[in-house]
């Protein structure tokens, strides 16, 4: 089956949501997801929005807090764009009726959060901010008629001619057949990597494929060894890993050794509310020193009823699990947000002319080495306006560039709809091959292994060879398989993985310093010679990318 849009978006988090909204104001949109329509990071996000809203509060503040915690690595014109559009995003949505959270007398309640130096944490549903926000704006672009909604189409690949995209190939999954889609502008927010690890946070489906797909097509990915893991995830034994909101220490909880002791305390300006890289590493430390595998987050000098308001999500986790959460709280860092990405301009632009990023899938230079609390939201919609506005501009100035496209589109049909020898509608080899079935599950545990042992939340030169060397073995070991196809489906899944893997890795193992999220135990301080991005394109190997000032 083809299909013919406007622009093409690929992912349902906010990022791609608010891109078909805005989008949708000229002309058709094509939206897929692999899974459902909330089977995203930010529909599970707890924490908030920051964006400068206090009257004591100002841009310049916002962006020194988010290139302090960026550790020397962001762009500035970038943090830049955020911090001053971003208010403006949060205004658009409040202006369409979105409700976040108000004091009795009617004014929206700011949070505080890690690395933040002013209340500027917009919430909706104390610790359910992500799932109003994203369901908010679904919800809007379910009433645009320019919007076309696909679930369950996975990505399969890039359809490029003479250097730029001109669509998709999707897999649907409800037909078991591939599906083209074509347009102008393709837009990829499929979001991060983090489910690749053994404890995430993330919903299981991100697993990075759309960075994986994005590099094998020539995309540049930059600083992809830069994996943030949340400090505070609930760590029970038999119990999936659950996300407990930095918004919960921004409350004021406490961090508890076994012993009792604020470990943090006198370690850091901020104590507890230090950037997530810092919190993240001294609770592993402090893990690791006591072999137990936890440490606790301690609420029981708080108001119990406060608590139970504040973040009723988390309350009623914690309760499922035999938790009381206005005692303390068994937690660990679990993987959480991938900082890089692929990399992109100012306006979302990749090195294809026509295939644009935003979201967690894209590195705009925002992030730096550890991401800011609460900025990953506020990225996602700046960025995604600011696409749209660049494509509106470019088809104005082209004298309505998309009829031209579908002009040329219908003398050169064919040959679009028969890239790399694929065919719309074509069963090439998905789901032929029953024997392959159980390699997926197999490849991802193990894949997910050698993350957390070798690239988790510190490295070190001898793990990562080793986990390099395992991961190109474990690829030619399926690549030996009489069954073995790029076009079957778990073969196709399984190559992503690894490739993600391996980007992380090899990033690791070029850059000899410690720096953010990127901790390694034989290079423990950081280097002025990698205050740059590392940009992994393939067939180039590793190259540098100076910051941006």
């Amino acid at each position: 089956m083809e299909h013919k849009y406007n622009y093409i978006i690929v992912g349902s988090g906010l990022a791609g949501l608010y891109c078909a909204l805005k989008a949708s104001a000229y002309g058709k949109v094509g939206l897929i997801t692999k899974r459902n329509l909330t089977d995203s990071n930010s529909y599970n996000a707890q924490g908030g929005i920051a964006a400068v809203y206090d009257k004591n509060d100002k841009p310049v503040f916002h962006f020194d807090d988010t290139i302090v915690a960026g550790r020397g690595l962001c762009d500035f014109p970038s943090v830049d764009i955020l911090v001053n559009e971003g208010p403006e995003r949060i205004s658009d949505i409040i202006k369409r009726g979105m409700k976040f959270d108000m004091d009795k007398e009617g004014h929206i309640t700011l949070g505080l959060e890690g690395g933040h130096h002013k209340r500027r944490i917009f919430h909706a549903g104390g610790d359910a901010t992500g799932r109003y926000v994203t369901s908010f704006v679904l919800e809007q672009v379910k009433k645009e008629p320019n919007v076309e909604m696909f679930s369950d189409h996975a990505l399969l690949g890039f359809l490029t001619r003479n250097g730029k995209c001109e669509g998709v190939r999707c897999w649907n999954y409800e037909t078991n057949k591939e599906e083209i889609l074509l347009a102008p502008h393709t837009v990829i927010a499929t979001g991060g990597t983090a489910a690749a690890y053994t404890h995430s946070t993330n919903p299981r489906s991100t697993t990075g494929d759309g960075i994986a797909i994005a590099y094998r097509a020539g995309c540049e990915v930059e600083d992809m060894e830069f994996i943030q893991f949340h400090p505070t995830a609930i760590c029970k034994e038999g119990a999936d890993t659950f996300l407990v909101s930095e918004a919960v220490r921004g409350e004021g909880a406490y961090l508890l050794n076994q012993a009792g002791e604020r470990f943090l305390l006198g370690k850091h300006e901020l104590n507890e509310l230090a950037p997530r890289d810092f919190v993240a590493q001294m609770i592993d430390r402090e893990i690791k020193k006591e072999g137990k595998g936890w440490v606790y987050l301690s609420l029981k000098h708080l108001d119990p009823e406060a608590i139970k308001s504040r973040f009723p999500t988390i309350y009623a986790k914690c309760a499922e699990y035999g938790i009381d959460m206005c005692d303390r709280i068994p937690i660990a860092p679990a993987a959480h947000y991938t900082v890089g990405g692929i990399c992109c301009d100012e306006e979302g632009r990749t090195n294809i002319e026509n295939l644009f990023v935003c979201g967690e899938a894209a590195s705009t230079g925002v992030m730096g080495a550890n991401r800011l609390a609460s900025n990953s939201l506020l990225e996602c919609m700046v960025f995604a306006q600011r696409i749209v506005d660049f494509c509106a501009r470019q088809d104005s100035a082209a004298n309505s560039a998309v009829g031209q496209y579908d002009a040329e589109l219908g003398a050169e049909k064919a040959h679009v709809g028969q890239v790399e020898g694929y065919r719309s509608g074509y069963v090439p080899q998905y789901f032929r091959e029953a024997a392959l079935d159980d390699i997926f599950p197999g490849v991802r545990k193990k894949v997910a292994e050698l993350l957390t042992q070798y690239a988790g939340i510190v490295r070190d030169d001898e793990g990562l060879r080793k986990g390099l060397a395992e991961l190109r073995a474990m690829e030619d070991g399926i690549r030996a398989l009489p069954q073995f196809s790029e076009d079957e489906i778990n073969c196709f899944r399984c190559l992503n993985l690894i490739t993600v893997a391996r980007l992380i890795m090899e990033g690791a193992f070029y850059r000899k310093e410690s720096r953010g999220c990127m901790k390694r135990s034989d290079f423990p301080e950081e280097s002025a010679a990698f205050e740059v991005h590392t940009v992994q394109q393939i067939g180039k190997g590793m190259t540098t990318r100076a910051i941006r000032k």
